[in-house]
């Protein structure tokens, strides 16, 4: 069983073979939670929205889908 450490700014590494168990890659999002006396990290499988080519959009609705998908993300 892999094994971590809680450094001062409360963070923790994953290991490198839970990472690659799971593909975890750098800049995902971990969902969590706890059970008991534990803390379960779920891999968030959330897909983006794509945006079709030669579709005009504005710069507004571009901010707009990435805060909803950051929404998303996050819940």
């Amino acid at each position: 069983m892999p094994i971590t450490k809680v450094t001062r700014n409360y963070q923790i590494t994953l290991p490198a073979e839970v990472r690659r168990a799971l593909d975890i890659r750098e800049g995902e999002y971990l969902k969590v939670e706890i059970e008991r006396d534990g803390i379960i990290l779920r891999k968030l499988e959330k897909k983006r929205k794509r945006i079709k080519l030669g579709k005009r959009i504005t710069i507004d609705e571009i901010e707009k889908e990435i805060e909803e998908g950051f929404r998303d993300c996050m819940q």
